[in-house]
């Protein structure tokens, strides 16, 4: 690892920076973005027999809002039951753009780092053929250390940012159209829920 750092020169080190960042961010999100902590099936099933029991507590609301994403936004909803329709649709969507801001979280971060390590290993190719270009002219083409140096430093950095760059965006594609499918169930949810409230939809 240290011979191919070296061999690739500075460029390396924002690109295990990049590897680094992108790891950890996708390990995170792989843990955060679980079905089963995001949109419990449970959390639901729970909040439409409290309707149909009409037996809504102040505790159950704080265990639905603490136990999930899908709980917070249940939750606005069951709080502002009272209301109308519009407004407890408007509080629900108020609380699911903040659910959305949450579940994208580091996404962006993922997705620039897959766009940027190419453009660093791109550096490094230049940088490295300059290099090349600037030992030949310095010692001639009789020395074939100078030319072997130049072209490890280009290849080098070049594989490193794509080997960076291609799972990065592989994950970020993952990871995005997981959140989508997530918010469009937690959405089906409350929609859902909003329906039972206003006794449009029998609670089954």
């Amino acid at each position: 690892m240290l011979e191919l750092i070296k061999a690739g020169g500075f460029v390396m080190w924002p690109l295990l920076l990049c590897s680094v960042l992108a790891m950890a961010i996708i390990g995170e999100r792989l843990v955060a973005l679980r079905r089963a902590r995001v949109a419990p099936p449970g959390a639901a099933a729970a909040a439409r027999e409290w309707v149909r029991r009409g037996d809504i507590t102040p505790e159950q609301l704080r265990a639905l809002e603490g136990g999930s994403a899908l709980g917070q936004v249940l939750a606005v909803g069951l709080i502002n039951r009272r209301h109308s329709r519009a407004v407890v649709r408007e509080a629900i969507e108020d609380a699911g753009r903040h659910v959305a801001s949450e579940l994208d979280r580091y996404l962006d971060a993922l997705g620039t780092i897959a766009a940027i390590a190419p453009f660093l290993g791109l550096l490094g190719t230049v940088l490295g053929m300059i290099r090349m270009f600037s030992g030949l002219g310095q010692a001639g083409v009789g020395n074939p250390a100078v030319l072997a140096a130049g072209i490890a430093q280009a290849l080098t950095t070049t594989a490193t940012g794509l080997s960076i760059a291609i799972p990065s965006l592989i994950f970020y594609r993952y990871l995005r159209a997981r959140v989508n499918s997530l918010l469009i169930d937690m959405e089906r949810e409350a929609m859902r829920l909003v329906e039972i409230l206003k006794g449009e939809r029998e609670a089954d």
